[in-house]
C-alpha cells in the first residue's frame, strides 16, 4: 500500500454492523509511501497505523493552481 499526506484512509468494519473508521494521513513514515502512517481519525484522535485487510486509501488530488498558467 502506498499513500501520501492528505490521503483519506478508510478501514472497513470487521463484523456485520461495525462502522467504518475514517481518517486522514498526516505523515508517512515508511519509504516510497509505505507505512507506518500517522493518521488523524474522524473522532480527532491521532495514532500510528499499519494497514491490514479491509483498509483502503483514497488519493485526494491536489488543487490545480490556474493562476500560474495565466501568466
Amino acid at each position: 500500500m502506498k499513500a501520501r499526506a492528505g490521503d483519506e484512509l478508510i478501514v472497513k468494519g470487521q463484523h456485520v454492523g461495525d462502522a467504518d473508521r475514517q481518517g486522514v494521513i498526516i505523515e508517512v513514515g515508511g519509504e516510497d509511501g509505505g507505512p507506518p502512517y500517522l493518521v488523524r481519525w474522524s473522532d480527532g484522535r491521532e495514532s500510528s497505523f499499519f494497514p491490514s485487510a479491509g483498509t483502503v486509501v483514497e488519493h485526494i488530488p491536489l488543487p490545480v493552481d490556474t493562476r500560474a498558467r495565466e501568466s
